[in-house]
């Protein structure tokens, strides 16, 4: 085995830089543009806007939660108010549902997506009504750079009229039937965590449909200061919005988002060929019209005693692993919560594992990590 692997931590998802953040950030020191506004926020949000769709509003703010919590104010929700939610995700997903004070409905996933089930999410929005609760929006996500079923998914939203708020924390330059993920709802959010497929270090954005809404997002990102002289505030504001500073590096990253998916696309390749012969590990394939930025590269093991013995022979040569989400419904935040579920992300959670898919790891690595899971499940 390698010493290298035992001496330096081969990560799950680490920052890599392309080389022009640097610049913008020693611009913004030089013209001490440093404060949570100026010419690279709205530089990086217009970028944003050609990213996503070009009918698009985009708010750069402090993280991807930040901009999910704003997004469901902006959808009207309030305390007592219902929000289905997917079931398999990150706890951010869900998290801001609380902050309103409103109830989260958990929803489980399909096999084909891994991500929220149009059945089953028809069913909970049946039974919810029924009760005489209309659900006030959908939260559905695009799991590990997967996309959902749009087409499903809108087609209830418009049959019931509940909004969706699209959360592409995981997936952007993810694309579903050439559309790219995050403009497909009506709002859309991205996170640019250090682990992102881009990042600004910690930040996000809302995507909106029209100007009035990001220039309301815009306004509750700012302590909502009512147009005075003085210090006014009729309304509850937060501190949400992204410093000029980490706005620069995030220009520096949109340059080369193209490369960054290029290549955890090539390490899910990589991934899925070295491993073809190995019985009982499967990937999740990408349906036609999907197109996954392959974030994480995931696989399925037989059972859970498997993907721990995996998960440990990696960890005792310092390579950072890790199992699927935990869905929220298994949380013991969320235990008393009502759950729509088939059993499809608890067997997901028990035998999936997410593998170091960086794109700064080299071919070297990725061979060693491959040698390793072979001589474990062999």
């Amino acid at each position: 085995m390698s010493s290298t692997l035992t001496q330096k931590r081969i990560w799950l998802s680490s920052p890599h830089m392309g080389g022009e953040e640097l610049e913008f950030v020693k611009e913004a020191f030089a013209t001490n543009w440093i404060a949570p506004l100026g010419p690279h926020v709205n530089a990086f949000e217009q970028a944003l806007e050609g990213h996503v769709a070009q009918d698009k509003q985009v708010a750069c703010l402090s993280s991807g939660t930040a901009a999910l919590h704003l997004a469901l104010i902006m959808a009207g929700v309030g305390p007592k108010d219902v929000v289905l939610c997917q079931s398999f995700t990150f706890a951010a997903s869900a998290n801001p549902i609380v902050y309103l004070g409103a109830t989260p409905v958990f929803v489980d996933s399909e096999e084909r997506t891994w991500n929220i089930c149009p059945e089953l999410l028809t069913q909970a929005i049946e039974d919810q009504l029924a009760k005489g609760k209309k659900p006030k929006a959908i939260v559905a996500v695009h799991l590990y750079g997967m996309p959902y079923d749009h087409d499903a998914l809108e087609a209830i939203s418009l049959t019931y009229d509940i909004p969706i708020i699209e959360d592409s924390a995981e997936a952007m330059g993810s694309t579903y039937k050439g559309k790219n993920c995050g403009g497909l709802g009506d709002y859309g959010i991205y996170s640019f965590n250090g682990n992102k497929i881009i990042t600004t270090s910690g930040g996000g954005a809302l995507i909106c449909k029209t100007k009035e809404e990001k220039e309301k997002a815009v306004f509750l990102a700012t302590q909502a200061r009512d147009q005075a002289p003085h210090y006014q505030h009729s309304t509850i504001g937060y501190n949400y919005r992204l410093s000029n500073v980490l706005a620069g590096i995030g220009r520096g990253q949109l340059k080369v988002l193209a490369q960054r998916v290029q290549k955890r696309r090539a390490n899910y390749a990589f991934y899925e060929e070295a491993l073809k012969e190995l019985s009982g590990v499967t990937f999740l394939k990408a349906a036609e019209g999907y197109f996954s930025n392959r974030w994480l590269s995931c696989i399925l093991l037989e059972n859970f005693e498997q993907r721990e013995t995996l998960r440990l022979a990696l960890e005792s040569q310092n390579i950072e692993s890790r199992p699927l989400w935990k869905p929220m419904h298994l949380q013991p935040a969320f235990k008393q919560e009502k759950s729509y579920v088939n059993g499809t992300s608890e067997i997901l959670f028990k035998r999936g594992l997410c593998l170091p898919s960086g794109s700064n790891l080299t071919t070297e690595t990725l061979n060693q990590i491959c040698q390793i899971i072979k001589q474990t499940l062999s």
